[in-house]
């Protein structure tokens, strides 16, 4: 039974990494919607794909401002209709605008938790009011939500909030067949981690790709037997 794969924030980093584990291996998955903010680079790694499906996946691009809650309302509406089924879903956008306290913007403040906290929430609840049932939800957190950093406040109080989140969909949606997990990757070569820590070498830290290997199995049959309600990834 073919099944299709929605993952937001995929033009770059890990939502990209995990469409590409996804897509050139030999799998159930027939469709992919890849979401993102509207950029050079989405149309970019989208063309990428389109030209070379070695196992004959389709991709569907989608633009959206995750910290749009109406939009996101929208985008989930047209990927139900588009595909018929969300089985696997990989919420994975982040933002973040890292300062001390002192000199937290409020919008930015308001913006990380729409984007890290609402906009997966508003996905799963949409996506159920429209009828869909999920074989898998997995939530991308941080070790960052497990121990708060100075100058990330936002952040991690986005991140813990997934974390709880997490927990919760994952005893809720059980009643559904549905599997949730949540991992919290530390530190990663992202352009999120960029932002964190802009003096970083990412050649020393873990790959997007090591990441989406996680996913990959987590979202397998075997993930069936990891039981924790928050999966540490780190080098």
């Amino acid at each position: 039974m073919s099944e299709t794969l929605l993952v937001t924030g995929a033009s770059r980093g890990i939502g990209l990494a995990t469409v590409h584990r996804f897509f050139y291996e030999a799998n159930a998955v027939s469709d992919i919607v890849m979401v993102a903010r509207a950029s050079e680079d989405f149309d970019a790694a989208v063309s990428e794909l389109r030209a070379d499906s070695p196992h004959g996946t389709t991709i569907h691009q989608m633009a959206c401002d995750m910290a749009d809650r109406e939009a996101v309302r929208a985008m989930a509406a047209e990927a139900f209709v588009l595909t018929g089924s969300i089985d696997l879903l990989v919420n994975n956008a982040g933002f973040t605008a890292p300062a001390p306290i002192h000199e937290i913007e409020w919008d930015d403040f308001e913006r990380t938790i729409a984007v890290n906290l609402y906009a997966p929430f508003t996905l799963v609840q949409e996506l159920l009011h429209l009828g869909n049932t999920f074989r898998f939800v997995l939530n991308v957190a941080s070790t960052a939500g497990i121990t708060g950093r100075a100058g990330w406040l936002t952040y991690s109080s986005s991140k813990a909030a997934v974390i709880a989140m997490s927990t919760v969909m994952k005893e809720e949606l059980a009643i559904y067949g549905t599997r949730v997990a949540c991992i919290s990757p530390g530190r990663c070569a992202t352009a999120l981690r960029k932002q964190l820590a802009p003096d970083e070498d990412p050649s020393t830290i873990m790959q997007p790709e090591d990441v989406a290997e996680v996913v990959a199995m987590l979202a397998s049959d075997s993930g069936r037997f990891v039981d924790s309600q928050n999966l540490v990834v780190r080098l």
